[in-house]
């Protein structure tokens, strides 16, 4: 069953909704028996990137979140559930991330208007298996203020101000900086994929 991380911050109904729309058994867990248990996990965030790791560390939950990412397990972390995998944010710099990935969350600067919210287009890598089967240029919903810069393991980019890794991809590590429960069917098709790959 797949585990969604509770922190007490997150997109946690729409993401549950998400999840009834097609059909998967889930549980909701805030400790690190949940974790353990779960043949897969999702993290969903919208917040502030320190409150979400102190309340992690409060929980007990970073270390097993962490043993069970290195470990195999299929992992989801949305919006700032995947900027939670690198080491750091802009918007913390007190605050250390999962370390799963090295790299640092950064602000969009410039003349762009923050956050970048609404619906813009993927640029997404044709050998991805999260997003497969989606149509040449995707249409997604974007609700962010800081971002992951370009980085190797980016499974589909984004365009706003400049380039930035709109996903990520690795082995059984999935991150999104937009919102898939929030992006209609396109979106739950996205979660769907995620699902096959932990059932």
């Amino acid at each position: 069953m797949i585990a969604i991380l509770d922190y007490g911050a997150g997109n946690l109904q729409s993401v549950r909704n998400a999840l009834d729309e097609i059909g998967c058994g889930y549980s909701v867990v805030r400790d690190a028996a949940g974790l353990r248990a779960a043949a897969g996990v999702i993290l969903p965030g919208v917040g502030h990137f320190g409150q979400m790791m102190r309340e992690l560390d409060r929980l007990g939950v970073r270390e097993p979140l962490v043993e069970r990412i290195r470990g195999g397990a299929p992992f989801l972390g949305i919006c700032l559930g995947m900027q939670a995998l690198f080491e750091g944010s802009e918007e913390a710099p007190e605050a250390r991330g999962l370390g799963i990935y090295r790299g640092l969350v950064q602000r969009f600067s410039g003349n762009m208007r923050v956050p970048h919210m609404g619906w813009n287009d993927l640029q997404p890598r044709k050998d991805s298996r999260l997003l497969a089967d989606l149509p040449e240029r995707p249409f997604v919903y974007f609700a962010h203020s800081y971002y992951v810069p370009a980085h190797p393991l980016a499974a589909a980019f984004c365009t706003y101000g400049s380039s930035y890794s709109a996903a990520i991809e690795a082995e059984n590590v999935f991150g999104v900086q937009f919102h898939p429960e929030k992006s209609g069917a396109l979106g739950l098709k996205i979660v769907s994929n995620f699902v096959r790959l932990v059932c």
